[in-house]
């Protein structure tokens, strides 16, 4: 019987603005690291195991799942309230704007290093104070009790790079601390990086591993960044924009400015002024109009939280965890068990390894929990090269070839091939054991599927966020409910197109969904039951659904209304006869 690792969830979240500018100034050869490892560890793609290696996690996997269920319901309320903060805009016919001037918010107390007190009473500054303290409240004081996780080690990053230490309220504003915070122009990370400045400030990017997820990682290249921007434009407010915007932009608008021929994007003439001068006109977008807005009010309230009606966050442990380097794919969830803990608190603290093992035949940093350190090293030294990776033994089935099974796992063909070198990939035999390596499967793959599913549509209040390529015949087929339903809960004309970012229901005025059968559940080597539907995936074959369920093929053509000449298609969703 196959027992499969559950991935863990990683939702696409929404964020403030994307940053599609390249930097500066060229990025140093060797980025300074975050962290020192404490052990160096020898290993490569480990060989198949003589039998299959099935580790358990290190608590009952129930208590896990809802775990995860709870970080995803918390990430997709971060990806409204962040999606609302970039579209929140005031109304420009009710507003006067009025010249900043000095104001009274900041008590005597209260030090700042960037200039929050000149232009606190800026409209668009007390409409964000508003928006935080209104429409955004609850998810501002979880992003209020996040940061003092990273707060310390954010300040210590902008110091050593000749920044304001306050900068660190950007990551506020950009991501609220979130390490898997994607926005729509798909920036990355609790900076917000695009995949091509983050290359150019040497962090790693590809199918296995995103390091702008990485927080000490992303942290550094950030600060380095915005270094670059300040020591450019003279000035902190024209380097958030520029990181907001893109240099070129800022730099062109700061050209165009009335009587700035002295003011030119090569000089340290400019100052913070300069950002509220270029803001009254048309030569940047509102977008990053109002970026530095949102960052003084959001400093304004992050330092004096309990001035706004918020409480202050307790003091986080700043102890940094352990590390380990190891050379060859190691499995996280192996790593959660030699280390004594759940493998969401080492997710946690490796947001960016986007599968759950880490890459093959190259050396890698994996963090563990503070003080655990050299026992994982030794724990890690003393297994076999084949129970560093989870494996998983699938037994083929008529019809099965090695990428079909490759899809079934959510990995890729090739990780099966390396774990099964004497297997012929062109050649498989009913009955063969297949070794796969689970810890090697998308951490996104099944449990975004479940949480998706109707059986947990009402977790998210019934509500779905349009991604790009999505209509609604797919989604009407991956709710398994009518496209005539999804048009009359959103009052959708007959030739009405769904735009990205629209929030969709998908229930009823119930507030249940329109369930035509049980939800898709993943492949398995055993029976699977009979009734309900199942959404076709790419690669599905009738003959091969009717194995797996017990039916004829003759029965699901009947069923469907399938003549002898029809065909699957991927997105189709199929009525299983009972």
């Amino acid at each position: 019987m196959t027992r499969r690792l559950l991935p863990f969830l990683l939702v696409v979240l929404a964020g403030c603005g994307g940053h599609h500018a390249e930097p500066a100034t060229p990025a140093p050869a060797v980025p300074p690291q975050s962290e020192q490892p404490s052990t160096a560890l020898n290993g490569g793609l480990p060989a198949a195991p003589s039998a299959p290696v099935d580790s358990s996690l290190a608590t009952n996997l129930d208590q896990q799942v809802n775990e995860f269920l709870t970080s995803a319901a918390d990430s997709l309320a971060d990806a409204r309230a962040l999606a609302a903060l970039e579209d929140a805009r005031p109304d420009a016919s009710t507003i006067e704007d009025k010249a900043p001037v000095p104001g009274e918010t900041a008590t005597a107390p209260t030090k700042w290093d960037i200039d929050v007190v000149t232009f606190n009473n800026h409209d668009r500054v007390q409409y964000y104070l508003d928006f935080f303290q209104g429409p955004a409240r609850d998810r501002m004081a979880i992003w209020l009790e996040r940061m003092p996780r990273y707060e310390p080690m954010i300040r210590a990053r902008m110091r050593e790079n000749g920044l304001p230490e306050d900068m660190v309220y950007l990551a506020l504003i950009e991501s609220g601390f979130s390490n898997s915070a994607v926005s729509r122009s798909r920036a990355v990370g609790m900076w917000q990086f695009m995949k091509g400045t983050a290359k150019l400030y040497h962090l790693r990017v590809d199918r296995l591993v995103d390091e702008r997820r990485d927080p000490y990682k992303a942290t550094a290249a950030a600060a380095r960044f915005l270094a670059a921007l300040k020591d450019r434009f003279g000035s902190v407010y024209l380097a958030a924009a520029a990181y907001n915007a893109g240099p070129g932009k800022v730099g062109r608008g700061l050209k165009r400015l009335p009587d700035a021929e002295s003011e030119t994007a090569d000089t340290s003439e400019s100052n913070d002024k300069d950002f509220f001068r270029l803001y009254d006109t048309k030569l940047i977008r509102r977008e990053t109009k109002d970026y530095v807005p949102k960052l003084i009010a959001a400093a304004l309230i992050a330092k004096q939280p309990e001035k706004y009606g918020f409480a202050r966050p307790a003091a986080a442990d700043t102890v940094l965890p352990d590390s380990l380097v190891v050379t060859g794919a190691t499995g996280l969830d192996v790593i959660a068990r030699l280390a004594d803990t759940t493998l969401l608190a080492i997710r946690d603290l490796n947001p960016q390894y986007l599968t759950l093992m880490t890459p093959p035949g190259v050396r890698m940093t994996v963090r563990v929990p503070p003080g655990r350190g050299a026992t994982v090293a030794a724990r890690w030294s003393a297994l076999a090269p084949s129970e560093r990776v989870t494996y998983a033994e699938h037994v083929v089935t008529a019809g099965e070839t090695m990428g079909l099974i490759a899809r079934h796992y959510h990995v890729s063909a090739d990780l099966i091939r390396d774990a099964n070198p004497t297997l012929k990939p062109n050649g498989l035999r009913l009955g063969q054991r297949v070794i796969v390596p689970t810890s090697a499967q998308p951490l996104s793959a099944e449990v975004r599927r479940s949480l998706e599913s109707p059986k947990h549509v009402a977790r998210g209040g019934g509500v779905h966020l349009v991604r790009r390529g999505e209509t609604l015949s797919s989604l009407a087929a991956h709710y398994e409910v009518t496209v005539e339903d999804l048009r009359r809960w959103n009052r959708l004309s007959p030739g009405a197109r769904i735009a990205v970012g629209r929030r969709l229901r998908v229930t009823g005025s119930s507030g249940a969904t329109a369930i035509t059968g049980r939800p898709n559940a993943p492949p398995t080597s055993g029976s699977a039951a009979r009734g309900g539907t199942h959404l076709v995936r790419s690669g599905e074959t009738l003959t091969a659904l009717a194995r797996r369920y017990g039916v004829t093929v003759a029965a699901l053509r009947q069923a469907n209304g399938l003549g002898p000449k029809g065909v699957l298609k991927a997105g189709m969703t199929l009525h299983i006869p009972g």
